[in-house]
């Protein structure tokens, strides 16, 4: 059964999964999607496709769910909408593939996102507010020139693979910006105090030593957002990895979140 859907503006207590950087790895979304059910919407920070196995399944399994959806620099290269100048030669292999396996509804689906979303106080993008598909925010310093690009207080980006929050300290901070790191279950307020840019960090290919699958959950009641992590078959999308031919290097870095 789908969830139910509801606006942020009822009065209802709401979830909201929120999820990056997919990569067509449908045993991680798989998973994602069981250990936060239940939950009313789904936020897509863009790179449903690109370096996985299964690019056409992961968009059909997302669009069964109320979502929105924002593009990637994965999502524009696979469907055509952009080059992939720029792209190290894995990434580049794997994204003409991915093109060659695309059908014509995934196809459409992808080159028809949008590079950014506004969702009540939220701003969706996958890597920066100024750079919508193309900036990665690693640090606090480039995260700080990003905040005069966004007006709403928080946003949420992709992109790094690496989850994590940059926070607008104000005036009496001596740094303007600043960053943490993520951890599993820890809440998060996002009660309108401080301006922030929120990376979930990645759905199918985590970059943050740890191997599990990452998402978000944000929860209307409580105003807070957590990050949690998920266990998947790694060893399932290695196997239909080999089976594409999809580079090596690919493929081993799954097991190690590298």
């Amino acid at each position: 059964m789908l969830p139910e859907t509801h606006s942020l503006q009822e009065h209802a207590i709401s979830r909201y999964l929120i999820i990056a950087d997919v990569h067509a790895n449908l045993e991680a979304l798989n998973a994602v999607i069981a250990a936060a059910a239940p939950f009313e919407q789904l936020w897509c920070l863009g790179d449903l496709v690109g370096y996985g196995p299964n690019p056409n399944e992961c968009i059909e399994l997302i669009r069964r769910y109320d979502h929105v959806a924002v593009a990637g620099n994965h999502d524009w290269v696979a469907c055509g909408k952009r080059t992939a100048a720029g792209f190290n030669p894995n990434a580049a292999y794997a994204a003409q593939w991915t093109a060659t396996q695309l059908n014509a509804e995934a196809r459409r689906f992808l080159f028809d996102l949008p590079e950014t979303v506004t969702k009540e106080d939220f701003l969706l993008v996958h890597g920066s507010p100024r750079a919508p598909t193309q900036e990665y925010l690693f640090r606090a310093a480039e995260a700080e020139k990003c905040f005069p690009h966004f007006s709403t207080t928080y946003c949420f980006v992709g992109h790094t693979h690496v989850p994590c929050a940059f926070i607008e300290a104000g005036r009496d901070s001596p740094s303007d910006v600043y960053g943490v790191a993520l951890r599993s279950g820890e809440p998060l307020p996002l009660d309108g105090r401080m301006r922030m840019i929120v990376n979930p960090g990645s759905v199918g290919q985590p970059r943050d030593y740890n191997p599990q699958a990452a998402y978000g959950i944000y929860d209307t009641g409580s105003r807070e957002f957590q990050l949690h992590r998920v266990a998947y078959d790694v060893a399932a999308t290695q196997e239909n990895m080999r089976a594409a031919d999809l580079p090596e290097s690919l493929i081993k870095r799954l097991a190690f979140g590298v």
